[in-house]
């Protein structure tokens, strides 16, 4: 048991720490906004953990991965809207973990469209409250920067999702890709 708790500690590390490389290599993710967003791969390994490690390995690499990102030059007004923009923000992505349950049992069964179809709807929840996260902030820290005569919520609404919703079908196809290719990746051998 000791030893799967390294592991666990372990891949947390390494996962999140790629998770910040996908996200800051320029021929990796596409910029899209000057204040922040950009469609990259940095939601996968985030999912990856919370499919192999359930709830808590998709919070705490996503946790992890929000420190990284203020660490490595985040676009930061206050300490409530670095919070939300970065910690909150990308810790649910890690709420993927609710559906690892499903995942693994599709998994042992070989029923790969199922497996998918799961790791899908998990990407499209913990994508979804990041989402969320950001658009709050948005329409709080960002108002500024909305046009003229366009309200705050619809700013923030094109503005997230902009970089949100491809970000999060690029992640679905990585991953359904990766675990049809490699359902043994869901396991943990220590």
């Amino acid at each position: 048991m000791r030893n799967k708790g390294v592991l666990f500690l372990v891949e947390i590390a390494i996962f999140s720490a790629l998770a910040i490389l996908l996200d800051i290599l320029p021929f990796l993710s596409f910029k899209l906004w000057a204040q922040g967003g950009s469609v990259s791969f940095a939601m996968v390994p985030v999912f990856i953990m919370a499919f192999r490690w359930g709830l808590k390995g998709g919070v705490l690499t996503g946790l992890l991965l929000g420190f990284y990102q203020i660490l490595t030059g985040a676009y930061i007004l206050t300490a409530v809207q670095a919070f939300l923009d970065y910690i909150v923000a990308f810790g649910v992505i890690g709420l993927a973990g609710l559906f690892a349950k499903p995942v693994w049992e599709a998994a042992k069964a070989r029923n790969m469209k199922r497996m998918v179809t799961w790791m899908v709807t998990g990407a499209f929840v913990g994508s979804l409250f990041r989402f969320f996260g950001h658009f709050i902030a948005g329409i709080v820290f960002y108002g500024e920067f909305a046009p003229p005569e366009q309200p705050v919520w619809l700013y923030s609404l094109v503005y997230n999702g902009g970089y949100m919703l491809p970000a999060f079908i690029l992640s679905s196809i990585v991953i359904g890709l990766l675990f049809y290719k490699r359902p043994s990746l869901l396991t943990q051998n220590a």
